[in-house]
């Protein structure tokens, strides 16, 4: 006989459903989220949840009351993971902003040093500016500009992901990637 559930499941509205019944069936999404979406309709449907966790191919019902509970207070935002571990962001939406502005402005050959930025380059201008960053690491820099989408170049330049400089006949022309987003995931 099974625990008694000390946070049962709220009844599901008729969008939650559907949606949880879609998402359970889907072929292209994350796993992770499909077991997720089967574990809430079987309590929904009345089982335990060690025989939820079993109808969704995990093992622990411990899980699935976390689940459950993570539901109750969340609604749909609680099928995707959380936070996986590890450091949380140290810098906020404006400062990183504040570094992807560095790497747009053309760097000044006397007060940067610098005709092309690099990461030590990138480093040193917000660190020594008056608004800056004074402990910005070059791998924080180095994320903030890989999740804005820019790469480093055989030219030694930070580029938007998915353009080029071509040469044609006519002259140098940028060609975009349509497909780049699909590319990255």
């Amino acid at each position: 006989m099974p625990r008694r559930q000390t946070d049962p499941l709220r009844p599901l509205t008729v969008e939650e459903r559907a949606h949880l019944e879609r998402l359970s069936r889907a072929r292209a999404e994350p796993a992770a989220h499909v077991a997720r979406a089967r574990a809430l309709l079987a309590v929904a449907d009345g089982r335990c949840f060690p025989a939820a966790a079993r109808v969704a191919g995990r093992r622990s019902g411990d899980a699935v009351a976390h689940l459950v509970a993570r539901f109750n207070r969340h609604g749909l935002a609680a099928i995707p993971p959380g936070h996986g571990g590890g450091q949380p962001k140290r810098y906020t939406v404006a400062q990183q902003e504040r570094i992807r502005q560095e790497v747009g402005r053309e760097p000044d050959r006397d007060q940067d040093r610098t005709a092309t930025w690099s990461l030590a380059t990138l480093q040193r201008a917000p660190r020594q500016a008056p608004d800056g960053l004074p402990s910005v690491s070059t791998y924080t820099i180095w994320c903030v500009l890989h999740d804005a989408g820019l790469t480093w170049q055989l030219d030694r330049g930070w580029c938007p992901t998915g353009t080029a400089m071509r040469k044609r006949k006519s002259g140098t022309v940028t060609v975009h990637d349509p497909d780049v987003v699909a590319k990255k995931s």
